[in-house]
């Protein structure tokens, strides 16, 4: 009898000590809520921030890392408690913006013609301003003449696409004949192999499609010979190569890829060298951050101001410099009224063909 008294008690004992290890794990989690809701903060388990691959996309990840932090503090001022945030890189353009549609990701940095491509489940909260360059015309041949392009002081909230021509025999064509003041043809444009963006890209393909439509008539589906290439990088290695003639890019984008023109894609001269601006698109509203549709209006104005703040500092600077962004300035969809007039343009082109 006394030995099954004590088997009992040793039963129970252990028993209570196995349910004070599940109430105590369970506790604990709830305790970190309740630590948070004691502080006045509003718990976010995971925050997801998706960007779109308009560089590579290990430089990106690499270069945004300390975003983490960032917006964990800046949230937490803003009254959110963040426990993780994660950061990621879509296949493509359209990747994020579906994300942000679907709600699998909640911020996205994307051009403005990818948020107006996905408004309906997509909110913009900002847009980003950034330096502006030392060339500032419509005409191709002032940009030739003036090369190399450099950034100035002036914050702009606006940027320019170029068709620029690289070195091969038929870029060359091209070049010299916009460098002596003369018209390039339809004929002489369609004769090249371009290099462009996915179709929601602003400066890859829709502003470029715009310019063609106003000098020629024609949009980019128009085009004999015209390949999507799935990062500028890869585009600025094709045209290096000579595997294209043209490429379609933001007016910054033979500053980004300057090293890179010798020492990776193998180039003895300087791009600054072996590329001319060909033609000019109309001024672009820049990139956007923008969040899922169904974000209620607190988080939102949380998440700009704290992105806001984040690019006021020396290592906020740092990782929005992957984007050239200097700065961000509350933004809301009237902002993006052109940009919605040229994705009609761009449907009305595509059911046409």
């Amino acid at each position: 009898m006394r030995k099954f008294y004590a088997v009992t008690l040793s039963m129970a004992l252990a028993a209570s000590m196995l349910a004070g290890c599940g109430q105590s794990s369970s506790e604990t989690a709830a305790a970190g809520e309740a630590s948070a809701e004691a502080d006045g903060l509003k718990k976010i388990d995971t925050l997801s921030v998706s960007f779109v691959p308009s560089r590579e996309p290990e430089e990106i990840v690499t270069a945004t890392e300390p975003l983490k932090g960032l917006l964990k503090d800046e949230m937490k001022k803003q009254g959110y408690d963040i426990g993780e945030v994660d950061i990621t890189v879509g296949t493509n353009y359209e990747a994020v913006g579906e994300a942000l549609t679907a709600g699998t990701t909640d911020v996205g940095l994307i051009p403005g013609g990818t948020y107006v491509l996905y408004e309906d489940g997509a909110d913009v909260i900002l847009t980003a301003t950034r330096d502006g360059l030392s060339i500032e015309s419509d005409d191709p041949k002032v940009w030739n003449e003036n090369k190399p392009t450099t950034a100035s002081d002036q914050q702009v909230t606006f940027y320019r696409a170029l068709i620029i021509a690289g070195p091969s025999a038929k870029g060359r064509e091209l070049a010299d004949k916009v460098n002596a003041g003369e018209a390039l043809t339809w004929e002489d444009l369609d004769s090249a192999n371009w290099s462009v963006m996915g179709s929601s890209s602003s400066a890859g393909y829709i502003y470029p499609t715009i310019w063609l439509q106003d000098n020629y008539g024609k949009s980019i589906t128009d085009l004999s010979h015209a390949v999507q290439a799935d990062s500028y990088g890869s585009s600025f290695a094709r045209l290096a190569s000579g595997q294209v003639d043209v490429l379609c890019v933001y007016a910054d984008g033979r500053r980004d890829y300057e090293d890179k023109w010798q020492t990776e894609f193998g180039r003895e001269k300087g791009v600054w060298d072996e590329t001319d601006v060909i033609g000019v698109t109309a001024p672009i509203y820049n990139d956007t951050i923008s969040v899922r549709g169904d974000m209620d209006d607190a988080e939102k104005e949380a998440l700009a101001n704290a992105f806001i703040e984040i690019a006021k500092t020396d290592e906020g600077k740092k990782v929005i410099s992957i984007y050239s962004h200097q700065g961000y300035e509350k933004a809301s969809k009237e902002d993006y009224e052109n940009e919605k007039k040229a994705q009609e343009i761009i449907k009305q082109m595509q059911a046409a063909n």
